[in-house]
């Protein structure tokens, strides 16, 4: 039986920014009060931002700079803005904005003396029903973050990657300006793109696929995969592509999640620092040759792809990182062999492993790390 949900208002294209205040007045907040998240000061400066206050909205702005948010940075921001106590949240900037963003609306109303007090909350997922509601506007493309009711926080005192989930959790909108986008130095525009193809592919094959995020997922990756000679060329064009494509790719996975390439990905970023984007992108392959006999229709993704076989996929992504200026293989990124079997055990997470169509066990990733290395 197919099932699909997703409630998020959806606004893509150039210059959709500025229905920033219409919006916020759609949702009817009672005090006005607003938290802007952003990734950096200069985003402050943008004029769908300044124009809140003048439309009577009470702003507080935060300043969050670091990636692949830890527990510990929640709680700190949870903290530091928990006395004012947002109606709305305003999250600008890429993926870790989003799901630090996100995250606060679960986390407001709810006395958290200390981080392993947060720590206890995501476990048990005892969220109710948030007393906040966000705005996604991404300023990458890449994570889908907007469009999802997830977020990836990281643990790396307990070697874990963490997942705040709740279904109430949704966005009240997303708005995909592929201007903000256009900045993007090439290796994170092209390490992004690669995370979106990622979540479609993987949405695609998923355990828990249904025909809507399936049909989302193949126009999603036509149009990153058939946009990546213009990313890489810098055109206009495609920062238009990416960010369409990483909202449908965002709309497919919101209700499949993903698979073993995003499980096996997380101790890479983790532990050697590889991009999220590039170190998911180089498990397409291999991971695509161990499923691909559980695949109901695997013709319709390898024509989505413009490949022939997971092989030629696997050839596509190292000359795309190749292009971009990243490593293809984990030995380039740094990565020593010998720790190979610790990563292959940390690459084990529960809903993204057990979601994939093929069983998957430490062996298994052990022999795809070293295929890739």
């Amino acid at each position: 039986m197919n099932r699909y949900y997703n409630p998020v208002q959806t606004i893509e294209g150039a210059g959709c920014a500025a229905e920033l205040t219409g919006l916020l007045e759609s949702m009817g907040l009672t005090r006005r009060n607003v938290l802007v998240l952003v990734w950096s000061e200069a985003v402050l400066g943008l004029p769908a931002l300044a124009r809140l206050s003048d439309a009577g909205f009470t702003v507080r702005t935060q300043v969050f700079q670091a990636s692949n948010p830890t527990v510990e940075q929640l709680f700190e921001t949870y903290q530091s803005t928990r006395d004012f106590a947002p109606e709305a949240v305003v999250a600008v900037g890429g993926g870790s904005i989003m799901d630090v963003g996100k995250s606060l609306c679960c986390l407001y109303g709810k006395e958290l003396p200390d981080a392993d007090a947060l720590r206890r909350l995501i476990e048990e997922k005892d969220y109710g029903r948030p007393s906040a509601r966000w705005i996604g506007v991404p300023t990458t493309a890449g994570t889908g973050s907007e469009v999802t009711c997830w977020a990836t926080i990281w643990d790396p005192e307990k070697d874990a990657k963490r997942s705040v989930e709740c279904r109430e959790n949704y966005a009240f909108a997303a708005l995909v300006d592929p201007e903000l986008a256009a900045g993007m130095p090439l290796p994170l525009a092209v390490s992004s793109a690669l995370d979106a193809a990622a979540h479609a592919i993987e949405s695609y094959w998923a355990r828990g696929t249904n025909a809507v995020s399936r049909g989302l997922a193949l126009e999603a990756i036509r149009t990153i995969m058939g946009g990546m000679d213009g990313l890489l060329a810098g055109t206009m064009e495609a920062h238009d592509a990416m960010a369409r494509g990483s909202m449908m790719a965002g709309l497919a996975f919101s209700n499949t999640k993903t698979t073993a390439c995003h499980s096996i990905s997380y101790p890479l970023t983790m532990h050697c620092g590889i991009p999220h984007g590039a170190a998911v992108s180089m498990l397409l392959g291999p991971v695509f040759r161990l499923n691909i006999p559980a695949i109901a229709q695997p013709g319709p993704l390898l024509d989505a792809l413009g490949v022939s076989s997971p092989e030629e996929l696997e050839k596509k992504i190292r000359d795309i990182l190749d292009r971009s200026g990243q490593p293809a293989t984990l030995s380039a990124w740094g990565a020593r062999r010998e720790d190979l079997p610790r990563l292959a055990q940390l690459g084990i997470t529960k809903g993204r492993a057990d979601n994939n169509p093929v069983p998957i066990d430490v062996e298994t990733i052990l022999s795809i790390l070293e295929q890739i290395y």
